[in-house]
């Protein structure tokens, strides 16, 4: 999904996402909770997680998007994450149109002592990027840092403990970092298809080149027909063997990726699956894009 108000048609099929809760979620005021703890709203689980880890025992987290079984880009928000964002003294936002559902949720219970942290703002990127931006490696160790600013902001005396477990999120970075460079020297430039251009900044990381059509792409992320040929010219990927990996978006499918998705296999061209949240089995937001690479290293080592 793009920052382009056309992907809003995927909005036709809308659903409530059950809100996921990190830590224990309780009302009240100053920092939002009877525990004397701060009380964090994030828009998506990976941020969820990222302020569990900075925030430690110290914030109580809800993570509003967190089913990976369902397409995020289909919610629609509900009084529990309401309830949520009105206790809540810090909340973070993806921004680029991919979770505008929060700034109506902010405007419906503003509070002079809550900071908000928008991650596109953050990033310094403009109105239309690919609004995936988690997947760009150097997004959440910024991302983190912004957190650990407002956290402290808040709660100036734990200043030492936030530091520290900024410190020790930054670290748990390494091994992703080295995967992605032992996986760019072992496969440069190597030429993929996409459903949906979910991991494109990782794809750019890992010095991939995308041959996807743009029009293919981008009807698939406002949640309407591609041309015929651009249909075509993606089927001519798979069946002329152009690519040597398939990277599927799993969480939000059509017939159209589905039928993508099959004739790849068909194809013999390995699909590697990539989500917009966290999955269950991941245990950290390292965790998974660390599997997600480990797919792609395997897939890739299976080519002639």
């Amino acid at each position: 999904m793009s920052g382009d108000p056309g992907h809003r048609g995927r909005l036709l099929a809308l659903v409530a996402i059950p809100v996921l809760m990190a830590g224990a979620w309780a009302c009240g005021s100053g920092t939002g909770s009877t525990d004397g703890k701060i009380v964090a709203v994030a828009g998506e689980n990976f941020y969820g997680d990222l302020i569990s880890r900075v925030g430690g025992d110290l914030v109580d987290v809800t993570s509003i998007i967190s089913d990976p079984a369902v397409d995020p880009h289909t919610y629609e928000s509900n009084t529990q994450s309401a309830e949520a964002v009105a206790d809540a003294t810090l909340v973070v936002e993806n921004g680029l149109g991919y979770d505008a559902f929060l700034d109506h949720l902010l405007g419906a219970s503003p509070r002079s002592d809550r900071k908000v942290i928008n991650v596109q703002q953050v990033l310094g990127v403009p109105d239309g990027s690919n609004a995936h931006v988690w997947y760009d490696p150097a997004t959440m160790p910024k991302v983190a840092r912004a957190v650990a600013d407002a956290l402290e902001q808040l709660e100036p005396d734990s200043k030492a403990a936030f530091e520290a477990n900024l410190g020790t999120y930054l670290d748990s970075f390494a091994p992703f970092t080295a995967r992605i460079a032992e996986i760019k020297a072992r496969f440069p430039g190597t030429a993929v298809a996409y459903t949906e251009p979910v991991p494109g900044d990782l794809i750019a990381a890992l010095g991939f080149n995308s041959l996807t059509p743009q029009g293919f792409a981008r009807a698939i992320e406002n949640g309407t027909d591609p041309a015929p040929a651009d249909v075509a010219a993606e089927q001519d990927l798979l069946t002329g063997h152009k690519v040597s990996l398939l990277l599927y978006n799993s969480q939000a499918t059509s017939p159209v990726t589905e039928s993508i998705k099959s004739m790849a296999g068909q194809s013999g061209v390995p699909v590697v699956g990539v989500s917009e949240t966290i999955p269950k089995q991941n245990e950290s937001f390292v965790d998974w894009q660390l599997a997600q690479l480990n797919e792609i290293a395997a897939a890739l080592g299976g080519i002639r």
